[in-house]
């Protein structure tokens, strides 16, 4: 898909040295070896979004309606050639493409990825969001197959859990860009050869979030 772990280091000592800056290099990553696509996204300011609407339903949360994406397997250069147009835009992944999410609160995530982790399950990328969201990369179409999926395995309302399915039409913001002008997006368990090219069926997950979901949701 474009790079390796060796180019990758290349990229990253070849970005010192030209100046490109962090965003250029984590879209390439993204692009590059992870093979998504990404969009330049507004960023949010004093409540402003850059977008320029005052009335923006999402500061500094969303696409730039005006700038093009940028596809999987595009090279560093074509990144800072694309991103040029737009400096400061925040980074973005579009998904229902190479991946869905699962969302859950974020100390639900982490106990649950710990959890996930002790039992050996595959585990795509995970995300936490400034605003307490965990975001768990699955696999495409999990979102759309979410409320059957939960339903069999006995939840029979699904809206009681702090859990939701993210599909095509929605956009997360990646690391390191911040989100809404409240902090970065960090990684809870970032991409990885194994994970991220191929994440996990929903199935695979969903009995422990949901699980875990439900205990912080009671506790609470």
């Amino acid at each position: 898909m474009g790079f390796t772990i060796g180019g990758i280091r290349e990229i990253r000592s070849g970005t010192r040295r030209r100046g490109r800056s962090a965003e250029c290099t984590a879209v390439a990553e993204f692009t590059g070896l992870w093979g998504w696509d990404v969009v330049p996204g507004a960023r949010a300011a004093g409540g402003a979004c850059s977008c320029g609407r005052s009335d923006c339903p999402a500061p500094g949360a969303h696409p730039l309606g005006f700038a093009p994406s940028v596809p999987a397997g595009a090279t560093l250069d074509e990144v800072g050639k694309a991103w040029s147009e737009f400096p400061g835009a925040s980074v973005m992944l579009p998904v229902g493409r190479a991946f869905d999410v699962i969302e859950v609160s974020e100390p639900a995530g982490r106990r649950a990825l710990v959890r996930l982790e002790r039992m050996g399950l595959p585990l795509g990328p995970v995300t936490a969001t400034p605003d307490g969201r965990a975001h768990f990369f699955v696999a495409p179409g999990a979102a759309a197959d979410l409320p059957r999926l939960l339903y069999r395995m006995g939840w029979d309302d699904p809206g009681a859990l702090d859990l939701r399915g993210l599909g095509p039409g929605t956009h997360i913001t990646a690391p390191p860009s911040d989100r809404g002008g409240l902090g970065p997006v960090r990684w809870l368990r970032p991409p990885a050869l194994d994970s991220a090219t191929r994440p996990p069926a929903a199935r695979l997950l969903l009995g422990t979030l949901a699980y875990v979901a439900h205990r912080s949701r009671a506790r609470a």
